[in-house]
C-alpha cells in the first residue's frame, strides 16, 4: 500500500502524519479506535480522530503526567490512574518501587485490548503485579473511595468525548475526597493555544478546592500546537517544587522529566499567566 496521510483537525488547528499502514480500526461502545504504522514516528494511536500518542514522543507526556505528582508528594504509597488505557502512565508509575498499589480505572476496555495487542512497549505497565484494573466510569469510581490514594492521575481524552465528566468541578471535589492527607492530583489540562477556556476553568476549579495548584507545560510535537498542559494540585505547601530527589536508578531511566524541569514547567509565558489569573 502506498503511503498516505492521517490528519487530526480541531478548533482550527491540525496535525498531519504520514503513515505506511493501518494496523487496527475498531468501534468500541464509546469511541472509534485507530492505530497506524507511521513513516517516521513509529505507531500512532487515535481515539475519535484525535491523536493520543506516537512512539516518537509519548515518553514526554507520560513521564511528566506521572512524575510531577509523584515527586510533588514526599511519600506516595497508593496511586490511581483514571483513563490512560494505553498503559503509558502505568509504565511510568511502575518505575516507583515505593508504590504499594496502583489502580487504573478505564471506561473503555477496548482501548486496553488494542494497546496490549499493538503497543507492548507502552502497555507493559499492566504486567506489574501491583496494578489492579477497573473497567468503569472514573467520575463514578472515585465517589466511594474516601481517603484512598496519595496520588490520582487523570489521563483523559478531550472534553468532547467520553472524558467529558472528568473536566467538571464535581469530579475535582470527588478526587479531593478520595485523596489521603497531603495527596496530589495531576490531570490532562489541554493547551492554552487550543482550548484556553478549559485551561482557565480547570485552574480556577483547582484553586477553589486545593491548597496549592499549578499549570505545567509539556512539549509533545505530535499534539496540535506542539504542547499540552497538566493541572497539578494538592493539599501541600507547593506542588510546583519537588518534595524529594529522584533516585539515581530512576533518573537513568527517564528521558524527559527531571528535578529542574519540574520547577521550570510551571513557569508560564505572560499570556498564560494572565489566563490563569483571570
Amino acid at each position: 500500500m502506498a503511503d498516505f496521510w492521517v490528519t487530526e483537525a480541531m478548533n482550527g488547528f491540525g496535525m498531519t502524519v504520514q503513515v505506511e499502514a493501518e494496523l487496527c480500526r475498531r468501534q468500541s461502545k464509546y469511541q472509534k479506535i485507530e492505530l497506524y504504522q507511521t513513516k517516521k514516528l513509529g505507531r500512532l494511536l487515535l481515539l475519535d480522530g484525535i491523536i493520543q500518542l506516537t512512539d516518537f514522543d509519548e515518553f514526554a507526556y507520560h513521564e511528566m503526567l506521572a512524575n510531577l505528582p509523584m515527586f510533588a508528594h514526599d511519600n506516595p504509597r497508593r496511586a490511581l490512574v483514571i483513563g490512560g488505557g494505553d498503559g503509558g502512565v502505568l509504565r511510568e508509575l511502575g518505575r516507583h518501587p515505593e508504590l504499594e498499589t496502583i489502580d487504573i480505572c478505564e471506561i473503555d476496555e477496548e482501548v486496553i485490548n488494542v494497546a496490549r495487542e499493538f503497543l507492548p512497549e507502552i502497555s507493559c505497565g499492566y504486567d506489574d503485579p501491583r496494578v489492579r484494573v477497573h473497567i468503569a466510569d472514573g467520575s463514578e469510581f472515585v465517589k466511594d473511595k474516601p481517603e484512598s490514594y496519595d496520588v490520582i492521575i487523570v489521563d483523559s481524552t478531550d472534553p468532547g468525548g467520553p472524558g467529558a465528566p472528568l473536566f467538571g468541578e464535581a469530579f475535582y471535589r470527588d478526587m479531593k475526597r478520595a485523596l489521603r492527607p497531603g495527596g496530589v492530583i495531576a490531570t490532562q489540562a489541554e493547551s492554552p493555544y487550543l482550548l484556553p477556556e478549559i485551561v482557565a476553568r480547570l485552574n480556577a476549579v483547582s484553586k477553589r478546592i486545593f491548597r496549592s495548584t499549578g499549570y505545567a507545560s509539556i512539549m509533545v510535537p505530535t499534539y496540535p500546537t506542539g504542547m499540552i498542559g497538566a493541572c497539578v494540585a494538592g493539599d501541600r505547601e507547593d506542588v510546583r517544587i519537588p518534595a524529594r530527589p529522584i533516585p539515581p536508578e530512576l533518573a537513568r531511566q527517564l528521558r524527559y522529566y527531571n528535578t529542574e524541569l519540574h520547577r521550570a514547567a510551571f513557569t508560564t509565558p505572560n499570556f498564560v499567566t494572565r489566563l490563569l489569573n483571570a
